[in-house]
């Protein structure tokens, strides 16, 4: 599946602005992960970009979020990697991340919600507006976007072997490319 057939099968799915704009930018912090851990870039991409196809069907019922994802974009022909990515990307079903795409998009997905968040208390609430320290000090305050799990984003050096600075500028560059599409 290329990115187009991705986007027309997201989009028929998912109707929430902020959602699909949440799907961009992960897709866009993969994109980056993968140049820089050596991984199959439009592969990673793609598992961003197809990671949370059936939130808002599942929306009501979170224990089965990802798994009815998989289960679609398998249907769908996927790539079995990406599928298993998506599968694997929600922690609460406790499944072991055995490649890097895995831990990335496991690792990614809460990122971008820190990151969306310390751009929207910046006076200017654009993405330019910050750098990696800015987000880094973020990071560090507990009751700052309390739904991007510190814990999980921390995986960054055991998983992927990036310190969390380097993760953290990764991500924000790989967003601020995407400024436009997301509104920031």
């Amino acid at each position: 599946m290329d990115r187009e057939q991705a986007l027309k099968e997201v989009k028929k799915r998912v109707k929430n602005p902020n959602l699909l704009k949440h799907m961009y930018a992960v897709e866009a912090v993969m994109r980056r992960l993968a140049k820089r851990l050596g991984g199959n870039e439009e592969q990673w991409a793609l598992a961003g970009l197809l990671h949370d196809i059936d939130y808002e069907e599942t929306a009501q019922d979170p224990a089965r979020h990802s798994l009815a994802g998989a289960e679609i974009l398998a249907g769908l022909g996927v790539d079995e990697e990406v599928v298993r990515a998506v599968k694997v990307h929600n922690p609460a079903h406790g499944l072991e991340r055995r490649t890097f795409m895995e831990s990335a998009l496991h690792i990614a997905d809460p990122l971008t919600g820190l990151i969306v968040a310390a751009a929207l208390i910046h006076p200017e609430k654009k993405l330019s507006a910050i750098d990696t320290q800015f987000v880094l000090n973020r990071f560090g305050e507990k009751q700052f976007a309390r739904g991007a799990n510190r814990e999980q984003i921390a995986l960054c050096r055991e998983e992927l072997g990036l310190e969390l600075e380097e993760f953290i500028g990764i991500g924000l560059e790989a967003m601020q490319a995407i400024a436009g599409e997301l509104g920031l």
